[in-house]
């Protein structure tokens, strides 16, 4: 009997800094989306698309949805997550193995009247000492979301992934043909990927130094003779970030450099030249217009 192909989009949403990001690369087998420690890390919903020889699964990132931050791209984030809550044809929210938080909660309460088939996926379980404290933990979802179906995992040890794609692909319609090309495996441009590999590194070599008023802009991309050639722009907000992302003697600009080209070159398969500059644009993350010719687009 011929297995009938499947296709369908995935929403994986949660609170900032659960492991959204990291499940998607690991349950795509590579790296599509920027991860770090640092809340908010995710910024834009980052489609990505898995193709296996039954299915299709085009699985939707999302920022983190967060309390108590008013600016202009906070609203941008908490908009943008939001979006992927409708024409989806699953929704994988993430928590943590033994928190729960308000802005987990006002995440639930979101999620808890949707039509859309919901998984509750309870990450970073490998890091628990104790199963027996899962127990209280899986009682007190299933009573917030009872229509959801529970699933322990764990994201970056690749746990209970397997299970967790069978079950995607059942919920995800029966389809005559791919809704993406099936080497397709995201739906952005590698000069918004480069982007984000750029802004990673900042992220995680400023850690807590630099806050979260800092984003990456490509004025050129550009591939000739096997050469792609990228400048990169570092804005930041004031004179001290700048000084922060550069580093004493430039120390620090120098390492996000070698940090990205690496990953970049790994991306595309080809020798790059990455150029970097740090500038001050004061106020862009509390700025509509600023935002939307960044890239922060609705």
């Amino acid at each position: 009997m011929e297995t009938k192909l499947r296709a369908g989009y995935v929403s994986i949403v949660g609170r900032p800094n659960v492991g959204k990001s990291t499940l998607l690369n690991h349950l795509l087998e590579q790296k599509i989306s920027i991860t770090s420690k640092k809340r908010q890390t995710t910024r834009h919903n980052i489609v990505g698309i898995r193709s296996d020889d039954d299915s299709q699964l085009i699985f939707v990132d999302t920022p983190g949805m967060h309390q108590g931050q008013d600016s202009a791209i906070n609203r941008y984030m908490n908009r943008t997550a939001g979006s992927a809550l409708v024409d989806v044809d699953v929704i994988v929210f993430v928590v943590d193995k033994d928190t729960f938080t308000a802005e987990d909660e006002a995440v639930a309460k979101q999620l808890q009247n949707t039509p859309i088939p919901l998984i509750l996926a309870i990450n970073k379980i490998d890091q628990l000492s104790d199963s027996a404290k899962l127990l209280p933990h899986v009682q007190r979802l299933n009573e917030l979301l009872p229509k959801a179906e529970i699933m322990p995992i764990s994201a970056l040890r690749d746990e209970n992934l397997s299970a967790l794609l069978d079950v995607l692909k059942s919920f995800v319609p029966e389809s005559e043909e791919l809704i993406y090309p099936e080497d397709q495996v995201t739906d952005r441009s590698l000069r918004f990927l480069a982007a984000e590999i750029v802004r990673e590194k900042v992220i995680r070599l400023t850690g807590a130094e630099l806050p979260y008023q800092s984003t990456v802009e490509i004025e050129q991309f550009e591939e000739k003779s096997g050469l792609v050639t990228i400048s990169a722009v570092i804005l930041v907000e004031r004179e001290g970030q700048k000084r922060i992302v550069i580093g004493e003697k430039g120390s620090r600009i120098k390492q996000v450099g070698i940090d990205a080209r690496r990953d970049i070159e790994n991306l595309i398969d080809c020798q790059v030249m990455l150029n970097i500059w740090v500038k001050v644009k004061t106020g862009w993350s509390d700025d509509d217009r600023a935002l939307r010719s960044l890239g922060f687009d609705d």
